[in-house]
């Protein structure tokens, strides 16, 4: 079976999005328009937040890394994903959906983190302003983002290495518009009640872990606000959680609306929506959010917007 699995399987056929040939060009330039603006988005606020010198706040650092991770799992899903609408067969290399899994694995994980850590530095800033500068010094910030990083490659490459070290029955064809876990734990034919197992006790913690630090952090800021006497303060202290906050509720309520339904409602169809969402829309929607929503932000955007006028000029 090691042999066929390895001489047989040198891609996969990915079933896509739809398969009516009139919608192809019409999400084709869809998700090429949101993909688009979600590198931009991104890419905008990695620089803006590195050169910016009144952006050198942990809570910017934090912003800087939650752009790379979602700059990261939607590049690992988006150019195959559009590749794939124009080309005659949809199909990714053996080899290729492997990295692309990992890649989106190390990601997308990271991101639930890294949003644990701007809720524990809001937390911080709004009940502790004092000594905001003394807890989130450097060296914990940079904490705060590698140890997600090494625990995200360690879980993705354990995972990922069972799955593609199984043997696969000979199915080539994944019900999905990129390679996921789920579908190709579906195609093999050893026992997968292990990977099963693993993947469901790691998503279990990162959910359970982050969504704790997220819901104790935004429980200790409501206390905290509503013991302040200005109602000035209380608004400041709710518009520097409001961009974050907003960003927590699409995120997990994409997740919740994926995995907790029960399967009896659940189908294929929405399925795929729910992953187009978290996958291309949400790495689309926070640079958007921030960018709107932040007053800082916005006012670096427009010094920096007015700067280029001038050089231009």
């Amino acid at each position: 079976m090691d042999t066929y699995n390895l001489t047989v399987l040198k891609y996969f056929i990915l079933t896509g999005i739809t398969d009516l040939p009139e919608l192809q060009a019409p999400l084709f330039g869809l998700f090429l328009i949101i993909y688009m603006i979600s590198v931009v988005g991104n890419l905008g606020l990695i620089i803006l937040t590195k050169i910016d010198s009144r952006l050198q706040t942990p809570m910017y650092f934090f912003l800087r890394q939650l752009s790379l991770t979602d700059l990261g799992y939607s590049t690992a899903v988006g150019p195959k994903m559009l590749i794939n609408f124009v080309a005659d067969q949809p199909t990714i290399s053996y080899n290729w959906c492997s990295v692309q899994l990992t890649f989106f694995s190390i990601f997308i994980t990271t991101e639930v983190f890294i949003l644990s850590a701007m809720a524990y530095d809001r937390y911080v800033a709004i009940c502790h302003p004092l000594l905001y500068t003394i807890i989130m010094s450097q060296r914990l910030c940079h904490v705060l983002v590698a140890m997600p990083y090494l625990y995200s490659v360690f879980i993705s490459l354990w995972t990922i290495i069972k799955i593609f070290t199984s043997s696969f029955c000979g199915h080539n064809i994944i019900r999905h518009f990129y390679c996921d876990s789920l579908p190709l734990i579906l195609m093999l034919c050893s026992d997968t009640h292990e990977i099963k197992l693993i993947i469901l006790i790691f998503a279990t913690f990162n959910l359970i872990s982050s969504l704790l630090v997220v819901s104790m952090s935004y429980i200790l800021i409501l206390v905290s606000i509503l013991r302040m006497n200005s109602s000035e303060g209380r608004h400041k202290a709710f518009s520097t959680c409001g961009s974050h906050l907003t960003v927590i509720v699409i995120f997990y309520g994409t997740l919740f609306f994926m995995y907790a339904q029960p399967k009896s409602i659940h189908s294929f169809e929405t399925g795929q929506v729910a992953s187009l969402f978290y996958t291309l829309v949400i790495p689309m929607l926070n640079p958007m959010i921030y960018s709107l929503r932040n007053q800082e932000v916005k006012h670096a955007l427009n010094r920096k917007w007015k700067m280029c006028v001038n050089i231009l000029l």
